[in-house]
């Protein structure tokens, strides 16, 4: 089967403006917050940080230059201008995640060249493909399944569920551009935000939350065990797991919707497939070898992006793809430029003191609030939405956990329930953007969704899952006797 075609790239955002403007805003505001005289008691370099940072973030959402052209300028000004030395500014090339964005995309033309993600994907819509909403729903389950068992969201929804998404929307001839709407940007955006749920139940499906819990020990006296998490987690989670493709379905529907002859046709296909090729037989051992250490890691010792590396040089060496299948996976290395970049300005922030200085100015304000329920309602919010200036979950909780929670827990809220509430959103909040977590810009960089849409509908279910898990959550946790 030949490799996968290049995945065109989303459609760009503000169009309604010239690209004279779309390029001059981000410019203007950038220069405007570098002489703005310094506040917080940041140093003038903080500011220039600040411009930088702002700047590449309003250059992303107008787009006067593909993504990773935009992320590349801003890293190299802060490197031409002194702001970070030139080891700073390319900090978040060697961080893991990154390496295991661009893993998960070579793993994906794995699955797709040597037909196994095709072969998977007719299993699948053969038991559940009458209805594209019925394999949103499967996916969400295969994710919920193996949720407890793989403490990285990058490695679950990225390498693992990543390639069969992307072979299920090939398999309905739904590929980047015209034909996306078929059925791929509708699978591609429910699994992105039915993983940040599953994220959210389990103390060990992704790897801010065992930081929460060991912050809330250390800071507040606060035991949170897995079967705790779990207990507090599955009620809200579930609802949100049953909420997520239903609204998606209805809002930003697939042109695909019923297809009663896909399992019958699914099931041709495979006949016509035959047994497992010898790559395919390759690519399974590889992929569950893969998964095994990843749900042992705990136990293993092994980081799971040296695993992924492992993988793929595994797959180069077995012959599941070549040299040439790396070189040409566009895709991940415009992802390890951009999402890179992204997270040595986000470090470039905290060496300047701007995080914490924010952080303390929120804490300050929100001191005159009386009532608990309402202080803990309003540092919730703040905590999700300050996620639109971090690019990743476990920044976000070592910059603001300890801050928030104590405020809220110094007027009242009770402490474990600080905990859980800030701990469950550690993951709730990557939801927004394009850039708030590992699997962001490998569903996104699949080409299906365009950038509008996906902060759109990002903001839109932020604010189902505050409904749901500050609602019916905090309901439940009355019950359990949270609080």
């Amino acid at each position: 089967m030949a490799a996968p075609a290049v995945p065109k790239e989303p459609p760009r955002a503000g169009s309604g403006l010239s690209p004279a403007w779309r390029a001059a805003i981000p410019v203007a505001v950038a220069l405007v917050l570098w002489f703005l005289p310094p506040f917080w008691g940041l140093k003038p370099g903080a500011m220039h940080m600040i411009g930088l940072f702002v700047g590449t973030i309003l250059g992303l959402i107008l787009q006067p230059l593909p993504q990773g052209a935009v992320v590349l300028l801003g890293v190299a000004l802060t490197a031409l201008t002194g702001t970070l030395s030139v080891g700073d500014s390319l900090n978040g090339f060697a961080n893991s995640t990154v390496w295991l964005i661009v893993s998960a995309f070579l793993f994906a033309r794995g699955f797709i060249k040597t037909g196994l993600g095709r072969r998977i994907a007719y299993l699948m819509i053969r038991s559940f493909g009458k209805s594209t909403l019925g394999l949103s729903y499967a996916i969400a389950a295969s994710d919920l399944i193996i949720a407890p068992a793989t403490p990285s969201n990058t490695a679950r929804a990225g390498g693992i569920l990543f390639p069969i998404v992307r072979s299920l929307a090939a398999s309905f001839g739904s590929e980047p551009g015209p034909t996306a709407r078929k059925a791929g940007a509708f699978l591609m955006l429910t699994e992105y935000q039915v993983n940040l749920v599953t994220s959210a139940m389990f103390l060990t499906s992704v790897a801010p939350a065992p930081l929460v819990a060991e912050l809330a020990r250390k800071n507040f006296n606060v035991e949170i065990t897995w079967l705790g998490w779990a207990a507090a987690a599955i009620v809200p989670g579930l609802v949100s797991l049953l909420l997520i493709p239903y609204l998606l379905y209805r809002l930003y529907p697939p042109e695909v919707k019923q297809s009663p002859d896909a399992p019958r046709t699914a099931a041709i296909e495979l006949e016509r497939m035959g047994p497992m090729s010898g790559g395919e037989k390759a690519m399974l051992a590889v992929f569950l070898l893969t998964l095994v250490l990843w749900a042992t890691g705990q136990w293993n010792g092994l980081h799971e992006t040296a695993i992924a590396l492992g993988g793929v040089a595994a797959l180069i060496v077995l012959g599941v793809i070549t040299w040439k299948d790396v070189l040409g996976e566009t895709g991940g290395w415009d992802a390890l430029v951009w999402f890179g970049g992204l997270v040595s300005l986000a470090n470039g922030l905290s060496k300047w003191g701007v995080i914490k200085a924010l952080a303390g100015s929120v804490q300050a304000s929100l001191g005159s609030v009386g009532s608990w329920v309402l202080v803990l309602f309003l540092v919730i919010v703040l905590y999700l939405y300050l996620h639109y200036f971090i690019a990743s979950m476990t920044a976000h909780v070592t910059a603001f956990f300890v801050p928030l929670a104590a405020v809220a827990i110094a007027l009242g809220a009770p402490a474990y329930l600080v905990a859980i509430s800030l701990g469950v959103f550690s993951s709730l909040n990557a939801s927004l953007t394009h850039y708030g977590t590992g699997p962001a810009p490998i569903y996104f960089g699949a080409g299906y969704v365009d950038q509008a849409t996906w902060w759109k509908y990002g903001f839109l279910l932020s604010l189902v899952n505050l409904a749901v898990w500050v609602g019916l959550g905090g309901l439940w946790w009355k019950v359990i006797g949270i609080w």
